[in-house]
């Protein structure tokens, strides 16, 4: 293909991939709504710092509405409740036979696929840390899994391509006939950054309160019933155990709890990008269409989910000025 890859959304996910891609060669095009960063990014270039590496890469950059042309590769790489209102707009940019790639957190392939069809959804799992800090400045924290794969499994060409695109981040990147099951692992993980954000904590040092373990433990088990219920094969992300915490096993939960607080020592990233909207951005979070979205599900499943509703109301009310972030905020999740 020789139309340059669209990504849509230059953020901390976007922004990483489309100057990673850009400087091994490839013609690439961002999108974002902040004029500000777009103006940047075009001029005087995307700032990517340490600690994992630092260089400046200019791209040709637009606004949603300075965008014109269709594009066969575009890269979706928007907050989570984002997915609809920035799927109506690239829609039209999108070249017959094209697909979309969804660089996101979440389940936000099945909201895809819904608006376009499955057949051009490609899914995706992205966990490096990498945080957005101002117009053309991304920090990329620390490496992290990436995965790749067709929704219904097959090895397809554009899938391979995708995959040695991915590889230019991450040369360990993934190439996999069971995506979702990356997917849902990374719910289960991400779910327990949720609760950590309920906290002025670092994500390791809210991990490690004894008192809020109980509260962990519930939620990784309510998400892996779901996963169960879903029929998903959830892959272990980031230290996160999906079969301890779905059989309850509590050594194994303990041990992995011990993982993930070791891994999130070891990064420049030390709070989640949920706790910095909470925290410093003062916006609303992805809470509805990351985890609030398992509530529904659970529901039609016949699953209850009474710790994930939990944590989903809590982050509302410090959204909405009604709590504040505390130390033992967390502890509440359970009885």
């Amino acid at each position: 293909m020789t139309d340059p890859i669209l990504i849509w959304g230059a953020g901390a996910i976007g922004g990483v991939l489309g100057a990673y891609f850009a400087r091994a060669g490839h013609a690439v095009h961002m999108v974002d709504v902040v004029p500000e960063h777009v103006q940047a990014m075009r001029t005087t270039g995307l700032r990517i710092e340490g600690p994992v590496e630092e260089f400046t890469q200019v791209l040709p950059a637009s606004t949603p509405d300075e965008l014109t042309g269709q594009y066969s590769r575009i890269y979706l790489a928007v907050k989570a409740h984002h997915t609809v209102p920035a799927m109506e707009m690239l829609i039209p940019h999108l070249a017959p036979g094209g697909y979309v790639v969804s660089a996101q957190n979440g389940l936000n392939e099945l909201t895809i696929a819904e608006m376009i069809g499955a057949d051009r959804t490609v899914g995706c799992f992205v966990n490096y840390g990498a945080d957005w800090h101002g117009p053309g400045q991304i920090l990329f924290g620390n490496r992290g899994g990436i995965a790749v794969g067709e929704l219904d499994g097959r090895m397809t060409d554009r899938v391979r391509e995708v995959h040695a695109l991915l590889q230019l981040v991450e040369p360990d990147a993934a190439l996999t006939d069971n995506i979702l099951g990356y997917l849902w692992g990374k719910m289960g993980y991400g779910a327990l950054l949720f609760a950590t954000a309920l906290t002025p904590l670092s994500m390791s040092d809210a991990m490690e309160r004894p008192q809020a373990r109980a509260s962990y433990i519930a939620l990784g088990h309510e998400v892996m019933r779901l996963a169960k219920a879903m029929g998903a094969r959830p892959v272990s992300i980031y230290g996160f155990d999906p079969e301890a915490f779905l059989a309850l096993d509590q050594a194994g939960m303990q041990a992995s709890l011990e993982r993930m607080i070791a891994n999130n020592r070891k990064t420049a990233k030390t709070h989640s990008g949920i706790w910095r909207d909470l925290a410093v951005r003062k916006r609303k979070t992805e809470v509805d269409a990351q985890i609030g979205v398992m509530v529904a599900m659970g529901a039609k499943a016949g699953v209850p989910m009474p710790v994930v509703t939990k944590l989903v109301e809590l982050i509302h009310d410090i959204e909405d000025g009604r709590r504040a972030q505390a130390d033992d905020l967390a502890d509440t999740l359970v009885a």
